[in-house]
């Protein structure tokens, strides 16, 4: 699985993983939704389930369920600030197409 962590991403799931010491790594998948067909999902996974690939990306244990793999294989995470806004940013070379807000995608 070949998935990149900008170091701002980094910094900000180790801040989100140092809050929380039980959890097992962050998830990064997707969902179903939007008007696109799907939408990114990064949170705290507390468990790593028997479909789930946990692999280290510097250093930062990342668990990506079976069904997200080939969708989100090759992303480039990153976290921008813009103004008060602050989000993560997905470079995905799989996705064929966004929605006119940005918050959801298409894969052929």
């Amino acid at each position: 699985m070949s998935i990149t962590i900008t170091p701002a991403a980094n910094e900000r799931m180790r801040h989100f993983l140092a809050g929380t010491p039980t959890a097992a790594g962050v998830r990064f998948g997707v969902k179903r939704t939007g008007c696109s067909g799907f939408a990114y999902v990064v949170d705290l996974a507390e468990v790593v389930g028997k479909d789930d690939q946990l692999v280290e990306v510097d250093g930062l244990p990342l668990i990506v369920d079976g069904k997200s793999l080939a969708m989100v294989e090759g992303t480039v995470i990153d976290f921008q600030r813009q103004g008060l806004n602050a989000s993560f940013v997905f470079h995905n070379p799989n996705a064929t197409g966004e929605c006119g807000c940005g918050e959801s995608f298409t894969v052929s």
